[in-house]
């Protein structure tokens, strides 16, 4: 999106992300090499420090830069103007933005799951600069395991292609996309191993819930911050997780889609 913002504007790109902005002074030095009417993309913003939060402040609201110069008594501010530029962040943790950070910018999208249509196109199309025939049927074999992303829709194109490769197949039909994305134990809703592991230690070791997120990181032996970051939200999009105040809960989809008998409880599903 801040390429076609960047284009449609008719204005350079510069990118970078938090965690590559370890100091003021390096968001300082990004800040004064931008040409007038750039778009400064800042991806995972969310992880700059709050030292360098403070001094994007004046460059958002005023294209000003305070350059503390000295320590002590003898310290005094630089004011430094810059160019008018576009600020692009893009976050997947938005609560962990300060509410300064937050309130200064003009506008705030969020931006949803692709639909499986949505995905199909965008693998035919990568299809096509990979060189390798994509029937539709096979596009919405890949489209629909790719969890919203369009990311993981190109990933996975790349793996069924690689496969087909190696069984000297010329073009990737309905079946070899099937067979691809077996091998990769992606099942038909896009799950991974790790998905399918969340959803039977939550069935499985508590009962169908309700059970914390660390407690289910500690039972798989995985980060916390993996599951609530990679695996959570889709789980709880595709309604095979839900969230309650005593903690996450096996829907009746989940088990379903393990084969697993759902326990009654005063005639309803908990």
């Amino acid at each position: 999106l801040a390429h076609i913002v960047a284009r449609e504007m008719g204005a350079g790109l510069r990118m970078t992300s938090g965690p590559m902005i370890a100091r003021a002074g390096d968001l300082a030095g990004i800040l004064t090499n931008l040409q007038p009417q750039d778009v400064l993309f800042l991806d995972e913003i969310h992880r700059l420090s709050p030292a360098v939060e403070e001094l994007l402040y004046p460059a958002m609201e005023d294209f000003r830069l305070d350059v503390l110069i000295g320590e002590g008594p003898m310290a005094r501010t630089l004011k430094v103007d810059l160019p008018p530029f576009t600020l692009i962040g893009a976050t997947t943790r938005p609560g962990l933005l300060s509410q300064p950070l937050h309130a200064r910018f003009g506008i705030t999208l969020r931006l949803d799951f692709y639909d499986v249509e949505s995905l199909a196109k965008i693998a035919r199309r990568s299809a096509g600069i990979l060189g390798i025939p994509l029937e539709p049927e096979a596009a919405q074999e890949i489209g629909g395991r790719s969890r919203g992303t369009p990311r993981i829709a190109n990933r996975l194109l790349r793996r069924v292609r690689d496969f087909a490769e190696v069984d000297g197949k010329s073009a990737i039909d309905r079946e070899t996309a099937r067979e691809g994305l077996a091998r990769l134990e992606v099942d038909e809703h896009g799950f991974d191993e790790l998905d399918r592991r969340i959803l039977h230690t939550i069935i499985e070791k508590f009962g169908g819930g309700p059970v914390g997120v660390a407690a289910i990181a500690a039972s798989l032996g995985e980060d916390r911050g993996t599951l609530e970051d990679l695996y959570e939200p889709f789980l709880l999009q595709a309604g095979f997780l839900q969230r309650t105040p005593r903690g996450r809960v096996a829907s009746r989809a989940a088990y379903k889609h393990l084969g697993i008998l759902p326990p009654q409880k005063d005639g309803m599903l908990f």
